[in-house]
């Protein structure tokens, strides 16, 4: 049902976006909201799906519904656009869920959470699974009505200004770390720090925190990391697959009229397919750039990976044991992934492998006998 009616919101958004919408609209009433996002504007990737959302739901209207976006502390803070929804403060914000663990530990699935689905898997879960009716269900609770809108791919495994080798080098290490990834750094002897992306640099540069994480090469080069920290590791063992949101207040939704709701709708699957694709351009020249700065790439050591891991799965047990809402939607969740795991081990996996090997590469670069 989900999928059916995400494929005729996006028909109604295209038939508008062609040109019909000043004669489909022509005696709507003008709309404007305010959107409220988590991230700064510097960030054009992550910050600016936003506005390609607010743009494509504008140009679907004939200008009729507009919606300002607003950067991280512009209207409140960051991390306080919840609060901002659900009380109607503002109509919308865009944010990663898993910022909001404080609240409820589920809201981590509806983002991240350690060895979860990637990015693909994700979106599949979300649209053909039951992840969007589970999280329609979880936020009511929050006056919420929530669609996905960003996703990064696979993220990079954070800047150290220490090398690290060792779960001993762990112990003790204080680290930003976006959410709930931050729940199994502490299992295994780290410091979480739930900083905002502003205030990341100076933290790092001043030795308040050891460590960072943030997305990947092209955000974290606009963020400056490298000058204070060489150590760049892969992958996030926190973040296979990321997804940003777009929060509505509920009430606010329902005022629409019906074509306006599948407008949102639209244009939020848009800005959540455009937000990778730019991800995936910018990153490899991004990374290009970094190592010839003097960034020093590493895997991340397989110790720390398998003792990550087994936190994890501990921490999942004991939230299922405890919390029914975390349960009811983690069931789900897991048989899901492990379905997909099976599936991209004999396709995608293996065809990546191949294709991204060095030898492939060499074959590749070989010039043609004549």
């Amino acid at each position: 049902m989900e999928r059916r009616k995400f494929l005729q919101n996006a028909g109604i958004a295209g038939i508008l976006a062609a040109g019909a919408a000043p004669a489909v609209h022509a005696q709507q009433a003008n709309i404007r909201w305010r959107l409220a996002s988590s991230f700064p504007k510097a960030l054009d990737t992550i910050f600016g799906a936003a506005e390609v959302f607010a743009k494509q739901v504008s140009e679907a209207t004939g200008g009729k519904f507009t919606i300002s976006v607003h950067a991280g502390g512009e209207l409140m803070p960051a991390f306080g656009v919840v609060d901002g929804v659900q009380q109607g403060t503002v109509e919308c914000a865009h944010t990663a869920p898993y910022y909001f663990f404080g609240k409820d530990d589920t809201f981590a699935m509806d983002c991240a959470i350690p060895f979860g689905l990637n990015s693909r898997q994700m979106t599949a879960w979300m649209y053909e699974g039951n992840g969007l009716k589970l999280f329609r269900e979880f936020y009511k609770q929050y006056n919420i009505v929530n669609f996905p809108m960003g996703n990064t791919g696979a993220q990079m495994g954070g800047w150290y200004r220490k090398p690290i080798s060792s779960l001993a080098d762990i112990k003790g290490m204080k680290m930003r770390i976006g959410g709930f990834g931050g729940k199994v750094l502490s299992a295994i002897g780290g410091v979480p720090q739930n900083i905002p992306a502003g205030e990341i640099y100076q933290a790092l540069e001043k030795g308040t925190i050891d460590a960072t994480e943030w997305v990947g090469p092209y955000d974290d080069e606009k963020l400056g990391f490298y000058k204070v920290a060489k150590h760049y590791a892969y992958p996030a063992w926190w973040e296979g697959g990321p997804q940003l949101t777009l929060y509505v207040n509920q009430k606010a939704f329902d005022a629409l009229p019906k074509d306006y709701q599948a407008i949102v709708a639209a244009a939020a699957s848009h800005a959540h397919i455009d937000m990778q694709a730019k991800y995936d351009a910018k990153n490899p020249a991004a990374l290009k750039r970094l190592v010839a700065n003097g960034t020093k790439l590493f895997p991340m050591p397989p110790a720390i990976m398998k003792a990550a891991y087994d936190a994890a799965m501990q921490l999942y047990s004991d939230l299922s044991a405890k919390n029914p809402g975390w349960k009811k939607i983690y069931d789900d969740y897991a048989a899901f992934r492990d379905e997909q795991n099976l599936w991209f081990r004999f396709t995608e996996a293996s065809f990546d492998n191949f294709m991204q090997s060095g030898r492939f590469a060499k074959a590749a670069a070989a010039p043609k006998k004549k």
